[in-house]
């Protein structure tokens, strides 16, 4: 398998593999190598995995929203010429997912959600900003991220543990924005109308993101797969990467050309 960093109008990605394009989108203070462990998907899709702006090598500050994101990819994958991908996102990168969507519905080829959410009502967006506005003034760096490895993740010890703070390098600026960004989303009305397979994946010990919340994305999106991957946090494609693969490649299979 080869591996290989391209940057399209200063949009850092990978791309290898062969087979239908699949794309993997990264949550908020990821990069884009923290898929290591979906890498294996190469063998029967073309994988295309970008670093959001403001993320990983994507080095800038300016437009930090989720339509910025998701029109980054959607040009990125017309600059590849590729007319359709199947999407997946994860927390952030799923709001992304359902952006992308919004923006191009023809280039969904299916949708993988998971982890992530449509909709939080205004005053609770303004009590989770005041709180990370506080958080990210704070003065030890490494603060933030052991924070976020207890919040996010089942288990902290470890390689999982490892793993998490080596891919999870949040730049404090964009991470308050992306933040913002990620409570103004409001899909409640694009969910009904989101024709193409659907999967949504909830983790059973999710802190940030409920699974309650993948339940009610499911039953708005009333054609969608609904999937709880047990004794994870957060970032099941970190601590429980085998049943992870496995629901992913299930669904691929009943979705795509792979034989």
């Amino acid at each position: 398998m080869s591996e290989m960093t391209i940057r399209y109008s200063e949009i850092p990605y990978l791309r290898f593999g062969k087979g239908e394009p699949l794309v993997f989108i990264h949550g908020l203070g990821e990069v884009k190598e923290g898929w290591n462990n979906q890498f294996e998907f190469a063998d029967q899709f073309d994988l295309i995995i970008p670093d959001l702006r403001g993320h990983g090598e994507h080095i800038t500050t300016e437009k930090i929203s989720i339509p910025h994101f998701a029109s980054d990819i959607i040009n990125l994958l017309k600059k590849l010429q590729i007319e359709s991908a199947h999407i997946c996102g994860l927390s952030m990168g799923g709001m992304v997912a359902q952006e992308i969507y919004r923006q191009e519905p023809q280039m969904c080829l299916s949708l993988m959600l998971v982890s992530t959410f449509h909709f939080v009502p205004k005053p609770l967006a303004k009590l989770i900003i005041n709180y990370r506005r506080v958080r990210s003034l704070s003065n030890n760096p490494s603060l933030p991220k052991e924070t976020a490895a207890r919040i996010s993740l089942n288990s902290w010890k470890g390689k999982v543990y490892e793993d998490f703070l080596k891919f999870y390098k949040p730049n404090h600026e964009v991470f308050l924005k992306s933040v913002k960004a990620c409570l103004e989303v409001n899909n409640l009305k694009l969910l009904p109308k989101i024709k193409v397979p659907t999967l949504i994946m909830g983790s059973q010990y999710d802190s940030v993101i409920p699974v309650w919340m993948q339940l009610l994305m499911h039953k708005k999106i009333r054609h969608s797969e609904f999937v709880i991957i047990r004794n994870t946090g957060h970032i099941a494609k970190l601590e429980q990467k085998d049943a992870f693969n496995r629901v992913l490649r299930n669904f691929l299979k009943k979705h795509s050309k792979v034989s």
